[in-house]
């Protein structure tokens, strides 16, 4: 069976794209073994044979009803998958979702079963608010950038602004890449529709959303743009 990037050269250009960054992630020691996740949403590329597509997948239940992501179709990386080999074979480490009529479920329709990552709901939660908010922004992104997690196993830095205020007073280019700052969302199981709320509050007033002992979050148009304002961050400690 061909590929659905075959004849799609936009659909095709995005996911190399992701695959670059993944490669990145992976060089940079921020996607350890499976961890960290991508979701883009790759809706404008989807032609009429893409709509017509037959699952491939049983249909999954998001945990959530995300009513502006109704028909709308992501690329995201598969559970279990490490960012080093979706560098290398994307289509074989994640898939192509469509999210049915309900808003609270999808199916995998390309290339390969990949299911997606059980952190699908917290991504999906802040593309339902980049769509409502009339956002230009397509990608979500979750790494471990290192020196960042390991401040927020300092409760100082977990106060109101502080992790913010510190990184602002260390380099100007942060104010570049996140002129809101950062927000701190406590440590909570991240699977969790909890979790995906907390962080979707939190996105609304900040750039960057720092999950406790755990990772961050970006949201960005295009995707490369999430690898610099994260180095950026990360260097500053």
């Amino acid at each position: 069976m061909k590929s659905i990037l075959e004849g799609r050269e936009g659909l095709k250009a995005v996911v190399y794209q992701i695959a670059e960054v993944t490669g990145y992630l992976w060089q940079k020691g921020w996607a350890e073994r499976n961890g960290g996740n991508i979701t883009v949403n790759v809706t404008e590329y989807m032609d009429d044979e893409c709509r017509a597509m037959k699952p491939i997948s049983e249909v999954k239940q998001i945990g959530m009803v995300l009513p502006q992501l109704k028909d709308k179709y992501f690329y995201c990386k598969g559970t279990g998958k490490r960012m080093r080999d979706l560098a290398k074979e994307p289509m074989q480490n994640g898939s192509i979702i469509r999210i049915l009529d309900d808003c609270a479920s999808y199916e995998v329709i390309a290339d390969e079963n990949v299911i997606p990552t059980s952190e699908l709901p917290t991504h999906l939660a802040l593309q339902n608010y980049l769509l409502e908010t009339g956002s230009c922004y397509k990608a979500t992104l979750h790494t471990h950038p290192i020196e960042l997690v390991a401040m927020s196993h300092i409760q100082r830095f977990l106060k109101g602004d502080e992790m913010t205020r510190v990184l602002w007073s260390m380099i100007p280019e942060t104010l570049a890449f996140a002129p809101l700052g950062i927000g701190i969302v406590p440590y909570a199981l991240p699977s969790s529709v909890a979790l995906a709320e907390a962080t979707l509050e939190q996105i609304k007033t900040h750039d960057v959303v720092m999950w406790e002992k755990h990772g961050t979050y970006f949201v960005r148009q295009p995707i490369s743009i999430c690898v610099p304002a994260a180095w950026v961050q990360n260097l500053m400690v």
